[in-house]
């Protein structure tokens, strides 16, 4: 298989290709490196407002237009905004791909913000809001973000009702005009293309887009606030959510902490559905992840149970975490590696995926990472490694939130509603 190309044009675009010669497909990557957490403090939302909104029409082009004219090379794409970026991707076939690219210009540097688009986006991320609260899982999400990560890496992209009534176009198209620019772009192709043509075709639309020098790469704080939370909601469930620091993706520690995750949520054999599900049947849902923003990363645990079972569900989905220290299986760490090296060979049978591997890559280590790489780090996972790991990422200090109608240790409001209604 070929290298990775990797490089940045005069333009400020950096770039990364890689050539996949029988594929017919291309598939196309472009992070712009302003997400929610380079919004403006009191304007919340404005990024995701932003993505919403900035295809719907160009100098040249209406938005039904633009439609048309991705379609007519059968183009996918798609936009969305993370923490750290607004991602812009696209599918097409080799042939069309400058087209693909034309047209990704046209409207990142010629965008019209019209007023009716902005109005009805703006409407729609305040009926998202509203929905949201009936989401416990996305709630209980939110609220523990805020906690792991402080008021700024911590944000949600809906952003806040008040703050989308104060969103005006001035705002979109201030933010667009500093934070849209060819020196915070990371573009990343994968497919049957080689890479000469990608960087020219780059180098041609994207010169003189704003300012060429590069900016945004600098990892956004973390604030970290440990302790226990309780937000009482009406519900039939109880939602727990545990986080606490781990290593970030670029540290040599990640490819252990992947196969601890492994070990305790990768899949129906994991310890947590396993216990607290099959054997205790504790738990409606239950799951450990990793987030890694750059420069940081958190561990996760979440459930949801009944109230009544709060604090033991609680306690074991520590005790699965402590007890890795203690009898932690070859076989385990075996079946760990497995699943994580099957998703890896799996992604790879995807060109989109590919192309997902590759942006992720520059956007963490600025360079492209070979398979092989990535596949010898896991492999090379022992279980002294792991016991090393749990001794020097322990799960404390952590941060603890509970959405439902019991805290952990205390009564539930359905407790305190009978006791005021049962005499003395």
């Amino acid at each position: 298989m070929r290298q990775a190309v990797h490089d940045i044009l005069p333009c400020g675009v950096e770039y990364g290709v890689l050539p996949l010669p029988r594929r017919h497909v291309v598939a196309l990557q472009i992070r712009l490196l302003a997400g929610v957490c380079s919004e403006p403090d009191d304007r919340l939302g404005l990024a995701r407002l932003l993505a919403e909104t900035i295809d719907k029409g160009t100098q040249r082009r209406t938005g039904r237009e633009l439609s048309d004219a991705f379609d007519a090379i059968g183009a996918s794409h798609g936009c969305g905004v993370g923490r750290e970026t607004t991602t812009l991707t696209c599918t097409v076939l080799a042939e069309h791909f400058e087209e693909a690219i034309a047209l990704h210009a046209e409207f990142l540097r010629t965008p019209t913000f019209p007023d009716d688009a902005i109005e009805v986006n703006i409407e729609l991320a305040k009926q998202e809001l509203i929905a949201l609260e009936d989401d416990a899982s996305g709630v209980a999400d939110k609220l523990i973000s805020r906690r792991a990560y402080g008021p700024v890496l911590g944000r949600h992209s809906l952003g806040e009702a008040e703050a989308l009534e104060r969103t005006t176009r001035e705002d979109i198209e201030g933010y667009w005009r500093e934070m849209f620019t060819a020196g915070r772009m990371l573009v990343s192709v994968a497919g049957g293309i080689e890479p000469a043509r990608v960087a020219g075709c780059l180098q041609e639309h994207f010169e003189g887009f704003g300012l060429a020098e590069a900016a945004g790469r600098e990892a956004f704080a973390v604030e970290f606030t440990p302790g226990r939370t309780h937000h009482n909601k009406d519900l039939e469930q109880e939602h727990i959510g545990i986080c606490w620091r781990g290593v970030d993706a670029t540290h040599d520690d990640f490819a252990v902490q992947q196969v601890v995750l492994g070990i305790l949520s990768g899949g129906m054999s994991g310890r947590l559905f396993t216990e607290l599900r099959e054997k205790l049947a504790l738990v409606y849902w239950v799951n450990a992840w990793q987030e890694t923003p750059r420069g940081s990363g958190m561990l996760f645990l979440g459930a949801s149970t009944t109230p009544q079972r709060c604090d033991q569900t609680y306690a074991a989905l520590l005790r699965e975490v402590d007890r890795l220290a203690e009898d932690i299986e070859q076989s385990e760490l075996d079946r760990a590696v497995t699943g994580l090296l099957s998703v890896l060979e799996t992604r790879g049978e995807s060109t989109r995926s590919r192309c997902g591997e590759l942006a992720g890559d520059l956007f963490f280590f600025g360079r492209p990472r070979s398979e092989e790489e990535k596949i010898a780090r896991i492999r090379a996972v022992v279980i002294d490694d792991i016991l090393r790991y749990l001794a020097t990422y322990p799960r404390e200090p952590q941060c603890v939130l509970t959405l439902g109608p019991r805290a952990l240790g205390g009564e539930s409001v359905a407790d305190r509603s009978e006791a005021k209604r049962t005499p003395a």
